[in-house]
């Protein structure tokens, strides 16, 4: 609850929107501001300390997704992410002759259907496919679109707005059964920390989620590449997280990225046993 001078106290529920941060991922993020402030790319101390750091939460996020800590890229948000991926991965597949046609559903967050409307202004070709009345995807409309030039999907793993849950594993094995070389990507922001996001169960090559969706600070996310997967950057500038996010990396929110993680995870049960 929380009050306001003359105001009633108020009960916050739209957890759905955005979440308050949690002290212990302040406590973690208030170290990372005032201790190892050093930019992580410089090759003094300070410097190093802050890429120490950089790299101990990027290892933190990989185990608890069960991937490489080489397959996590930081980001300012799930929308870049989502944007990375499916920039990165269309223009990565049409370079190498694996198609230009992409498949998402009708219901994605404007972050992958404006960035889909925006690929289609630049040649790409796009289905949206149907959902049923309690948001679903339609599996076999998903397996009669893909085909030899498809060179992605984007499903999202939970809807922001109705909470319905994808299977994103199935989804995933419908395509590679259709076409091997198609890439997928899932739109995790607001499936994480309350279902299984693990990229390894769910058979995808991109996963995006934000922090600031499970009680960690706004302005950071992370985006896992699956290795080798065909993917091109987003923005480009300096070297900073090898080359594939140009940027000073926001250590602090990477902090609390992690360390939101980590509670979210261990805190599952308990979080959403309702």
């Amino acid at each position: 609850m929380t009050r306001y001078a003359g105001w009633v106290e108020r009960i916050y529920l739209d957890h759905a929107a955005t979440t308050p941060p949690d002290p212990r991922v302040l406590d973690a993020m208030w170290s990372a501001y005032t201790e190892t402030w050093g930019n992580p790319s410089s090759i003094y101390l300070e410097g190093q300390q802050a890429n120490a750091v950089l790299e101990d939460a990027r290892k933190t996020c990989a185990d608890l997704l069960g991937v490489s800590p080489r397959e996590i890229v930081f980001t300012g948000s799930g929308s870049e992410g989502d944007n990375a991926a499916i920039r990165g991965a269309a223009y990565a597949q049409r370079e190498a002759g694996r198609g230009d046609h992409i498949i998402t559903s009708q219901i994605e967050h404007h972050a992958v259907l404006h960035t889909v409307e925006q690929l289609e202004r630049e040649g790409f070709r796009a289905t949206y496919l149907p959902v049923d009345a309690d948001g679903f995807v339609s599996l076999e409309a998903l397996r009669e679109a893909v085909g030899e030039d498809t060179a992605l999907v984007s499903i999202m793993a939970a809807n922001n707005e109705v909470g319905t849950v994808q299977p994103i594993g199935e989804i995933s094995a419908i395509v590679k059964e259709r076409n091997p070389r198609t890439l997928v990507h899932t739109d995790a922001v607001q499936a994480a920390g309350a279902v299984d996001i693990a990229p390894a169960h769910l058979g995808v090559d991109f996963l995006s989620i934000a922090a600031h969706k499970f009680y960690g600070p706004k302005g950071v996310g992370l985006l896992y590449i699956k290795n080798r997967s065909r993917w091109q950057p987003f923005i480009h500038g300096g070297a900073q997280e090898r080359e594939r996010r140009a940027g000073t990396e926001n250590l602090a929110g990477i902090v609390g990225l992690a360390r939101a993680m980590e509670l979210a995870w261990s805190e599952a049960d308990e979080r959403n046993r309702h």
